[in-house]
């Protein structure tokens, strides 16, 4: 397989750098692996894919990517909401999923079962609207509960292969989906793309320490590659949903509990008829230490926004569609919209 342009033999160590690499034979790296001889004496080059990357991605505007320190916390929704978003504002956008072990955004976009073509011109991306192409391993899993089990340079290999076989055309945006972490996929997909000009990263986290802490180090990830942070955005930042929608319990000294719902809805139509259009918030992470905001103002990098744990915002994820298309997502939607505006505005794009 590949890695940075080099034909990577199965048998390679975890991070090979490749046989063309400066370092190849010669790395920490490449202790004990079976190529390694044969790696320090390879000819040593320039990268011709990354010739090939550069060509498709000429057509590409803006390449912005959707980083998290750690699993959970929403980054895949994030990511094909936003591009949902960027697509209802008539942008040509496409969606690049390259988190090879854990592909979730073919279901978040409604294209489970779905199969990639190719024509004379590369692999097709499968098209959600005329404006939204999206390309994922998943749509090449012959079951979609294989685990998919590689190794590094053979993951190094498939996202080079998304970069330089995939027919986008003329795009305003490519939003890359990154697996949690600053890892091989990170690493790689910031090397294939330098030279092509990222506009930058979107960090995504919750407001608790324990996921903040892992953010810290994916702003410093960003700083050593030099990788601009467009700005971090705080997840799941309390419950938030309509009063209406909530089920009322009563619970005994025993655990037991009595379903209210219906009651509390009948009061509350004959007594207080103005409390069915209020909206219910409630913190479900502490972020008593300033959650993400302050954790920006720390590190220097700016604060997109909250958007709130939404029980209809998780629904259309489930159901793969957007969030903007109706009002059942008040609590996140308008969030959401306001925060794809911030960052129109710093990339100097109209809403």
């Amino acid at each position: 397989m590949e890695n940075g342009g080099n034909e990577v033999p199965e048998n390679a160590n975890e991070h090979c750098p490749g046989p063309q690499d400066e370092s190849a034979g010669k790395s920490d790296a490449c202790e004990g692996c079976p190529n390694q001889e044969a790696c320090a004496t390879a000819p040593k080059g320039p990268d011709p894919d990354l010739v090939s990357i550069a060509e498709r991605m000429a057509t590409v505007k803006h390449k912005i990517l959707v980083l998290s320190g750690k699993g959970g916390v929403g980054k895949s929704t994030f990511s094909a909401q936003l591009s949902f978003a960027l697509a209802a504002k008539d942008f040509q956008v496409g969606l690049l999923d390259i988190d090879i072990c854990g592909p979730s955004i073919p279901k978040m976009l409604g294209l489970e079962g779905q199969e990639i073509h190719q024509s004379n011109l590369g692999w097709s991306p499968i098209y959600v609207e005329s404006n939204l192409g999206v390309m994922s391993i998943g749509f090449m899993l012959p079951n979609p509960d294989d685990a998919v089990i590689w190794r590094g340079p053979r993951k190094n290999g498939i996202i080079k292969q998304f970069l330089k076989d995939v027919y986008w055309g003329e795009l305003d945006f490519l939003i890359v989906d990154a697996p949690p972490g600053t890892s091989d996929e990170h690493i790689s997909i910031v090397q294939f793309l330098k030279d092509t000009g990222i506009d930058g990263a979107i960090i995504v986290t919750t407001p608790q320490q324990v996921s903040l802490i892992d953010v810290r180090k994916e702003v410093s990830f960003c700083k050593k590659v030099g990788l601009p942070v467009l700005g971090v955005v705080e997840n799941m930042s309390g419950l938030c949903q309509p009063l209406t929608d909530f089920k009322f319990l009563s619970m005994n000294e025993n655990g037991e509990q009595k379903d209210m719902t219906e009651w509390v809805i009948t009061c509350l139509k004959e007594k207080f008829p103005e409390m069915m259009n209020l909206v219910a918030s409630t913190e479900v992470f502490d972020s008593s230490a300033g959650g993400g905001a302050k954790m920006c103002k720390d590190m220097g990098v700016p604060f997109l926004g909250k958007v709130p744990l939404d029980p209809q915002l998780c629904k259309a994820a489930e159901e793969g569609r957007s969030c903007f298309e109706d009002r059942k997502c008040m609590a996140s939607a308008s969030v959401l919209t306001a925060i794809v505006k911030k960052l129109l505005s710093e990339l100097k794009e109209d809403f």
